[in-house]
């Protein structure tokens, strides 16, 4: 029994490899992979079964969960299915792809959306965007393989509208991110030529609006008593604490202080100047004696040596440089173990940024610095903000007239007698 451990052991070991240096998963998310296979193999185990194989994977999910619908299941089943399957592509193959590299587009159909992607990356746009388009387009694909429709002249109004009728209704973004991806592709098949109909115009319309959620703010005090719980013995202690600093001092994106390099600090001007990764635009920040302090503090104490030249890395061995998710990680972790109240609030670095806002308006301090400071594009990114300014509502709240009393008394009022 030692040795079938020590084998299952030596292949979870293997595939986080993969994770950690193909897909660049950050050491708490392959720890994460790792918790989860384990306790598969537990279940397993329990049934006498002498060896871990992909089929034996796979039947556990199917043993577990029938043949239910992944769309119906809870995010933490869907997670568990998800690892599972992504250890059973590793035993299988030896390597892990991306989401985005499984996407099957064969046959006719899949060659026309291959050729609609293509077109998408001519206009520049963005690669998130061009994504999106095909990961709902793919689904749609294979909703019509299902369904024997293997040609693009069969697709029409009631195609779509059956189509739809399989999504979640509960998620109101799916449907209108799948009909405009149907849209689209169908507009760009007119255009060229390979439809003689412009069928995108059978395609239904729906109001979906995009409403912005509510920014998740902390009070100065919650961000102070959080920095405060910082352990900044350990190495990885000043490391965080230095990243916690910058988000919450400067408002950096997670994504900026990932890519920090230390080609980005200007320690005798005092700024920091970086090209976002978000936007592409450059930004120039005052690195302030607290910030400058605590980087210096982890880099002479902190940081493991090292030819990257990125200034925040990994605290294990190898020691590579950060990415967005382990900074998202340790900024949660580190709210939590505050002891901060965090129930319905996003506690990430984006809230450390929102909460920056927050206080510069709280301070009257007008909305084209402010955009500066968190280097938007323009004024109107930043008005997103306006919404979290009570104190400013509040000035802008008008006396209600008062009613009289003949309008409770008239026939049919509240008093009328």
């Amino acid at each position: 029994m030692r040795k079938i451990q020590t084998c299952f052991d030596q292949l979870i070991y293997d595939a986080g490899e993969v994770l950690r240096t193909k897909l660049l998963r950050t050491d708490a998310t392959v720890n994460w992979y790792r918790i989860y296979w384990r306790r598969m193999w537990r279940e397993i185990r329990c049934q006498s079964i002498p060896e871990f194989t992909s089929n034996l994977g796979r039947q556990h999910l199917l043993d577990r969960f029938g043949q239910l619908d992944y769309a119906t299941l809870s995010k933490r089943d869907k997670d568990f299915v998800k690892i599972v399957s992504v250890l059973c592509e590793f035993y299988d193959t030896g390597t892990i792809t991306r989401s985005r590299e499984r996407l099957q587009l064969d046959g006719v159909i899949g060659a026309l959306v291959k050729q609609f992607v293509d077109h998408l990356a001519t206009l520049r746009l963005k690669s998130t965007t061009i994504r999106e388009r095909e990961h709902y387009l793919s689904k749609f694909l294979i909703y019509m393989k299902d369904k024997g429709i293997a040609s693009i002249d069969k697709v029409d109004k009631f195609v779509i509208i059956d189509y739809l009728r399989t999504l979640d209704i509960r998620h109101s973004t799916v449907a209108h991110m799948t009909l405009r991806a149907i849209r689209t592709f169908l507009k760009f098949l007119f255009e060229q030529g390979l439809i003689k109909e412009d069928i995108s115009l059978s395609v239904p319309q729906d109001n979906y609006q995009k409403q912005a959620k509510l920014p998740s703010v902390f009070s100065v005090d919650e961000i102070q008593r959080m920095i405060s719980k910082i352990d900044r013995a350990r190495p990885s202690g000043k490391r965080n604490y230095a990243i916690v600093l910058i988000a919450a001092r400067l408002g950096l994106r997670a994504s900026d202080i990932a890519g920090l390099k230390f080609e980005n600090l200007f320690w005798q001007q005092s700024i920091i100047s970086i090209c976002q990764y978000k936007t592409g635009r450059q930004l120039q920040l005052p690195l302030l004696a607290e910030v400058g302090e605590a980087i210096i503090e982890y880099l002479k104490y902190g940081r493991p040596i090292s030819n990257e030249p990125y200034v925040f890395l990994s605290a294990g061995s190898p020691f590579r440089r950060m990415h967005t998710p382990g900074i998202t990680s340790l900024v949660n972790r580190a709210f939590i173990l505050s002891g901060v109240n965090i129930e319905h609030r996003h506690h990430g670095p984006h809230a450390l940024r929102h909460s920056l806002a927050s206080l510069l308006l709280e301070q009257s301090i007008v909305l084209p610095v402010i955009t500066e400071v968190l280097g938007h594009e323009n004024s109107r990114s930043t008005k997103y903000y306006l919404r979290i300014d009570l104190t400013s509502m509040k000035q802008c709240m008008l006396e209600a007239p008062a009613v009289a009393d003949d309008f409770y008394n008239h026939k049919g009022g509240c008093f009328y007698a």
